[in-house]
């Protein structure tokens, strides 16, 4: 089953990184979090926001596809260009989800 991590937990980890009280890093990553949504919403069409030793969050616009079909009915549809959200791994990040399944197991096994 797939975990889920909430904006509390990040917040709850952040203290501990930083040594702080939560309550004063729950207000930082809301912060934070409301800060990157603000620049993805007002991107004008299409926006990248670059995090160092983390990733690109980029708002992409798509291309109208005036012949789609409506797999329900077969009727064929237009459907107008839009904005679509992407992220991309940084290297650091990259690095560690290239790794296999197995030795990441290996690895959660030796640390308890």
């Amino acid at each position: 089953m797939k975990r889920t991590i909430t904006k509390k937990d990040v917040a709850k980890r952040t203290a501990k990184i930083v040594n702080e009280k939560i309550y004063l890093t729950e207000k930082i990553v809301d912060g934070v979090f409301t800060a990157l949504r603000e620049f993805m919403e007002e991107a004008d069409p299409e926006i990248r926001i670059e995090i160092r030793d983390f990733g690109v969050f980029e708002v992409k616009t798509t291309k109208p596809k005036p012949k789609a079909r409506n797999p329900k009915t077969g009727e064929i549809i237009y459907v107008p260009a839009r904005r679509k959200t992407h992220f991309k791994a940084g290297k650091l990040l990259k690095e560690v989800l290239k790794k296999p399944l197995s030795e990441i197991s290996k690895d959660e096994k030796s640390s308890q």
